[in-house]
């Protein structure tokens, strides 16, 4: 039963005081035993409550810190029934005791995070193990691309047979992104929330989300949905962090394709019988796929075991459309003996790269100031053209590639907001040539910038 409707009914009984329940918000289920159990969807619901003009809320103690981060309501957490009802009779009452499958929850589950403006804290420490940039061998290119995609929000396309490093660049990706920011940080929660996944103890997501689902998931564990009510999908579930597709040709079409929404509205809408919702997906898309089914392809002429065909249906799975929303592409090559072998002191951990990137963010955050952005890979292309120009001369060599077709407009644009991006993390006030150069080479995953049309 709703606990709302076992106090209406109490309330009709004269069991307790209608005025008792006047303008207070009852979220949480009653069990048989007198339990009240945890919901789904605490945060946003008392988030819409206040905007609603509600200023109390009852929740199940379990899910009390969780609505303790909305500003200015009156929260308390019950875990029975009894407790309930002594709280609104005005009595004392025993002090409640987590059931055999709830664990208690920690005094200090709100530590660790700063949030002016909101008046609570959170704990921002991820539980992931903290993996490393100085991690990884070698791979100077994919940790420069590595970079700029956490600078300007760019999505990031690693090819490269099996064992390049591809899987480990895509993990550090998160250790190097700023942290959320308060209203990032309640976005993310929100979407954890309805799907449930809040672990005990951490009412508050305050670092990057990393989501990385297997090529076998299903098209509305992605993109959202399921039988009733929608839930969110991983798009949703990596919003303001890194959404990871590995063996990205071996995902159904179908599946890459619906991709195509979210990466350019920043939302997804899934519509059932049941009704609709709209969830935020604004995250940074990183593939990875091998050039083959067997991985040994190169243009080194490496033994091979695939024919022509089976290379270019395999390329082939992941479409144009798509590729032409990814800005950097990178050919991830193996990693020699002697990089895998010798410590190279000059690798930079993430620390180092993570105070640049930080600082790139603030640059560009300072140029949008009075716009609806915040980075440079969400700023239209119009936007880029228009109203912030680039240096003199510093487009000829884009607009020779377009001029050949080996440039579309969309990939224009996104070549545009590369350079803004790697201007950022010079320090520079516009791009030059040299930025533009580097973006077209990151755009086609060759060096120099000439490849295929996109």
């Amino acid at each position: 039963m709703v606990l709302a409707i076992a106090c209406a009914v109490l309330a009709a009984a004269e069991r307790l005081d209608p005025a008792a329940i006047a303008g207070l918000l009852l979220i949480g289920e009653l069990g048989l035993d007198g339990r009240v159990r945890p919901v789904r969807g605490v945060l946003p619901a008392v988030l819409a409550a206040a905007d609603a003009g509600y200023t109390r809320v009852v929740v199940p103690a379990q899910t009390a810190p969780e609505a303790s981060l909305v500003p200015g309501m009156d929260v308390r957490g019950v875990r029975t029934l009894g407790s309930l009802i002594a709280l609104l009779s005005g009595r004392e009452a025993a002090e409640d005791q987590p059931g055999p499958e709830e664990p208690a929850q920690p005094d200090n589950a709100l530590a660790g995070l700063s949030l002016p403006g909101l008046g609570v804290r959170g704990r921002a420490a991820d539980e992931r193990d903290h993996r490393d940039l100085a991690d990884i061998a070698g791979q100077y290119e994919a940790r420069h691309a590595l970079e700029i995609a956490a600078a300007g929000g760019h999505h990031l396309f690693l090819k490269g047979p099996p064992g390049a490093g591809k899987t480990m660049l895509a993990e550090r990706l998160p250790g190097i992104l700023p942290p959320l920011s308060p209203h990032q940080a309640l976005e993310v929660t929100a979407v954890h929330s309805v799907a449930g996944l809040l672990p005990p103890g951490r009412p508050l997501v305050g670092t990057a989300p990393y989501c990385a689902p297997h090529h076998s998931t299903t098209m509305p564990a992605i993109i959202g949905g399921g039988s009733g009510l929608p839930r969110p999908g991983a798009v949703s579930l990596a919003h303001r962090g890194v959404l990871f597709l590995d063996e990205a040709p071996e995902f159904p079409v179908r599946v890459l394709d619906a991709l195509r929404q979210p990466l350019e509205s920043g939302e997804v809408v899934v519509a059932r019988s049941a009704g609709s919702l709209r969830l935020p997906a604004r995250f940074l898309l990183v593939m990875a796929a091998n050039p083959c089914p067997c991985g040994r392809w190169s243009r080194r002429g490496q033994a091979c075991d695939c024919t022509p065909t089976m290379v270019s249906r395999y390329q082939a799975r992941l479409s144009g459309p798509l590729l032409d929303r990814v800005d950097l592409r990178v050919e991830v090559e193996p990693v020699t003996r002697v990089e895998l072998m010798e410590r190279d002191a000059s690798a930079e951990n993430s620390a180092t790269v993570a105070a640049r990137v930080l600082a790139a963010r603030e640059r560009a955050a300072a140029r949008f100031a009075g716009t609806p952005w915040r980075t440079n890979g969400e700023v239209p292309g119009h936007e880029l053209r228009t109203r912030w120009r680039l240096a003199p001369g510093a487009l000829q060599d884009a607009e020779r590639q377009l001029e050949r077709g080996l440039l579309t407009a969309r990939g224009l644009d996104r070549v545009l907001r590369v350079a803004w991006t790697a201007a950022d993390l010079a320090g520079l006030d516009l791009p030059g040539r040299a930025q533009v150069r580097t973006a077209l080479s990151l755009r086609s995953g060759v060096p120099g910038g000439l490849a295929a049309p996109g």
